[in-house]
């Protein structure tokens, strides 16, 4: 299956808190959107990787992905290297996506940076002829993305562009809520987390709405870049 957009995750959760309104807003367009989760998530302090399997198929079906698949990497020990960065040039190259989303460059948690890096490595390497890679015993042909996107976490990074999600708000909050284990709940008896309290889920809508406030909009999402964005003419711009 050809993708129009292959979001890459650090964790499951990670698509959701950075770019589920743009997800829901492309796939509202028509366009075919699916999700890469490098990790289980198994480092998480609340919940299980079993569990966090079971939220990230729920969230798929919120979104409407086309597809999910976990590279089942170590959480917290993945590095970038050949081996990593292989299976996700066979991602790049079965799935042959137009725009690659993936984490924030640099946030509180060192797989987002790790992971952010390595995915942008990957969409480069895998347009090279001369790097050979088999899926299902099958030769991939090589394949670079067009465009590749780092979507904003934890860290207030400044987006090189925003998003207008004002009619995906409530999707996107409602996918992430998919994660019950990992957010506000009164009656858990695991420890505290940052993103635990009773106004993480406020805060992430909040971003949004400022971002929005910004240009003119109910709510946005923020992303930075690679390399200049050109647009056909000015009255493109919202």
């Amino acid at each position: 299956m050809k993708l129009d957009i292959l979001v890459f995750g650090a964790h499951p959760d990670d698509a959701e808190l950075g770019a589920g309104g743009t997800i829901a807003k492309e796939i509202s367009n028509g366009k075919k959107v699916g999700v890469v989760d490098l990790t289980r998530g198994e480092l998480g302090t609340r919940g299980s990787a079993e569990i966090r399997d079971k939220e990230a198929a729920a969230a798929k079906e919120i979104l409407g992905l086309k597809i999910r698949e976990n590279l089942c990497f170590r959480d917290g020990f993945f590095t970038n290297d050949e081996a990593h960065q292989l299976e996700v040039i066979k991602m790049i190259r079965k799935y042959r996506p137009e725009i690659v989303l993936c984490n924030a460059i640099d946030d509180r948690h060192i797989d987002h940076g790790k992971g952010s890096k390595l995915v942008s490595d990957a969409c480069f390497l895998s347009g090279l002829l001369k790097i050979k890679t088999e899926l299902d015993g099958s030769k991939q042909e090589k394949w670079r993305p067009k465009l590749v996107y780092h979507y904003i976490q934890w860290k207030n990074i400044e987006p090189d562009f925003v998003v207008d999600i004002s009619d995906f708000i409530d999707v996107k909050i409602e996918s992430i809520l998919a994660y019950g284990s990992q957010f506000h709940d009164p009656n858990s008896k695991e420890p505290e987390t940052p993103i635990t309290s009773k106004t993480f889920i406020e805060s992430v809508r909040y971003r949004a709405r400022d971002l929005g406030r910004l240009v003119g909009k109910d709510y946005a999402e923020g992303f930075t870049v690679e390399r200049y964005i050109a647009v056909d003419s000015l009255d493109n711009l919202i």
